[in-house]
């Protein structure tokens, strides 16, 4: 670029700016635009013309403004204090813009994603003169009372540590000295990333460990794995945002990264009120203590829309780095999408399927493919995994949409919501017919270990077979009606009627019900398939069907949902009392 590192804004249309006289710059080079030092991001270049999309409000800029390049990409500063803290797209905490601006922040305010004044006591866990490599814990700091956050070796430096020592320190100050050779390098707890590259791991893993929901259509019959991808698409009202506010509060990790990526700002100010009152189910400690949320609403500008799922997956993968279990949630995807669609529109590029631009399954691609089970840098028994869950919001509820058909390419797991099961008040909503699962294949030598779990896959086929046959039936009775079913056939549209209603549906507002552990949801699934197999058994013995309907144990069955974790005898009980009433109906017992 020039020697003064400046130019000139020769073009403004919205979030895109055009610049000239930037020779020398970089693809996705961060810039500083116009007398308001607006923060921008260098996507096109041509000759000495920059294309740059601009993360604030671009009103009242004018041609002949300045263009500072910072000569470093779109970065976030991953360290002590993550944990608790609410960002928006780019990574400014909007706690302390709060502080700092009020209720209207202004444009170009900088304001740093880590708190440059806290201190944080440093534990070292190696000694001077120990050689260490990129990815390598020197020492940890005690993040929160859930997270112990390991100080990693950043990918650029590597030799022998000359000086380290316990103590109190910022995130920039230096907490220990590596030397290779003539060069010295300093550790710090902060690293800064680029957001746009995926972190270096030592080895992906194959991803055959299952990751528990506690949503029991999910983890019985199209789970999910530690490492895993899995999207969410459904209309409007159908339940995306509170299966992606359930899974935050009750899967199976270690930390979880929230991102609101441009949905409605009524959505994202529940999540920002709601998740500091819960309580962690494992630990009884806030969930904060182990989250990170990043809000950026529909109203936000457009590009940080785009940046916001990099930012949040980049500090997701700084967590997996240190051996953790991460959950990503990107609520959502589509929204992302159409923040592409609208700078590529600005940049005048091709448009592809709907206007979307021709790179977009390819974005979507790099993005889910930063998922996974790995073994880290630095120790090669030290592994974590992130899993990314996407929501996608395509216009009516449309599947064909090309956001929804590019990620079903990438993912693995997918749960359709059903907008009929949402306006029956099922939920979650998702579509048992046409939802699924490609893990249960990696899953096969997890069941197997477990002779519970190999006897759950089993019940979990027999009910699928179950609710499959009662979509077919359901056909002939809407047709001739049910008197010209069989009475084994009727027996079975009932049973896969209880599988509907007494374990599939999920109350996400109940104590109880809100989550269900994988242990009572075999013992849940194992009675109700069991109540089908004792009627078969007395069909066959002459017994009416009607007489089998009525049996007092339906209730019972009906309500072991609400039964809780510690009491699941109860529902062991429940399959007795199913023996007892049906054999005082058997011809013999009269």
């Amino acid at each position: 670029m020039n020697e003064t590192n400046i130019g000139r804004i020769v073009k403004v249309a919205g979030p895109v700016v055009v610049a000239e006289n930037m020779t020398g710059a970089r693809m996705y080079d961060v810039v500083r635009v116009g007398s308001l030092n607006l923060i921008g991001e260098i996507v096109e270049l041509r000759g000495d013309l920059a294309s740059i999309q601009v993360y604030e409000e671009t009103g009242g800029l004018g041609p002949g403004e300045e263009v500072t390049d910072t000569r470093a990409p779109l970065s976030v500063e991953l360290g002590p204090g993550l944990i608790e803290s609410i960002y928006d797209g780019i990574q400014r905490p909007l706690d302390s813009l709060v502080k700092a601006e009020g209720d209207f922040m202004s444009r170009g305010i900088s304001i740093p994603g880590l708190n440059r004044q806290k201190k944080w006591r440093f534990k070292p866990v190696v000694k001077e003169g120990t050689k260490v490599g990129p990815g390598d814990i020197i020492g940890q700091v005690q993040e929160t009372e859930l997270v112990v956050h390991r100080v990693m070796v950043p990918a650029t430096i590597k030799g022998t540590i000359k000086k380290i020592k316990e103590g109190d320190f910022t995130v920039d100050e230096p907490v220990a000295i590596c030397v290779e050779g003539s060069i010295e390098s300093e550790i710090k707890l902060m690293q800064i990333c680029p957001v746009r590259s995926a972190r270096p791991a030592r080895q992906r893993l194959i991803p055959n460990i299952m990751l528990s929901t506690g949503q029991r259509i999910i983890d019985t019959f199209f789970p999910i794995t530690k490492g895993g991808t899995a999207c969410v698409p459904g209309p409007f009202g159908s339940g995306k945002t509170v299966i992606q506010h359930q899974l935050a509060k009750w899967v199976e990790a270690d930390i979880v990264v929230y991102v609101g990526c441009g949905e409605r700002g009524n959505e994202m100010t529940d999540v920002l009120t709601e998740f500091p009152e819960l309580k962690d189910p494992r630990s009884g400690e806030p969930l904060m203590r182990r989250s990170v949320l990043i809000a950026n609403t529909s109203n936000m500008p457009v590009a940080a829309r785009e940046a916001s799922v990099y930012t949040g997956i980049t500090i997701a993968e700084y967590y997996r780095d240190m051996g953790y279990i991460v959950a990503l949630m990107a609520d959502s995807t589509s929204r992302w999408a159409e923040a592409m669609r609208e700078i590529s529109t600005r940049l005048e590029e091709m448009p592809a399927e709907e206007g979307y631009p021709a790179y977009l399954a390819a974005r979507i691609a790099a993005f889910y493919e930063r998922a996974g089970r790995v073994r880290c840098l630095g120790s090669p028994e030290r592994q974590g995994g992130l899993s990314v869950i996407g929501a996608v919001s395509p216009p009516g509820g449309d599947l064909s949409d090309p956001v929804v058909q590019a990620t079903l390419h990438v993912v693995k797991v997918f749960w359709s919501l059903k907008a009929e099961l949402a306006y029956q008040r099922h939920f979650p909503a998702i579509d048992w017919l046409t939802s699924y699962s490609f893990y249960k294949q990696y899953l096969k030598e997890h069941f197997e270990q477990n002779q519970q779990g190999e006897e759950m896959e089993a019940l979990a086929a027999e009910a699928m077979n179950l609710l499959q046959k009662e979509s077919e039936l359901l056909e002939i009775v809407r047709l001739v009606g049910a008197e010209a079913l069989s009475a084994r056939d009727r027996l079975a549209i009932d049973v896969a009627r209880m599988l509907r209603e007494d374990f599939l549906h999920q109350n996400a507002f109940h104590e109880i019900d809100t989550y269900t552990s994988i242990n009572k949801q075999y013992e849940m699934l194992k009675t109700i398939l069991h109540f089908y197999r004792q009627g078969l058994e007395a069909v066959n013995n002459e017994v009416e069907i009607a007489d089998i309907f009525k049996l007092a144990v339906r209730e019972d069955i009906a309500r072991a949902k609400y039964i809780p974790e510690n009491e699941m005898d109860k529902i062991a009980r429940i399959r007795q009392m199913t023996d007892e009433q049906i054999k005082q109906l058997q011809p013999s017992a009269a």
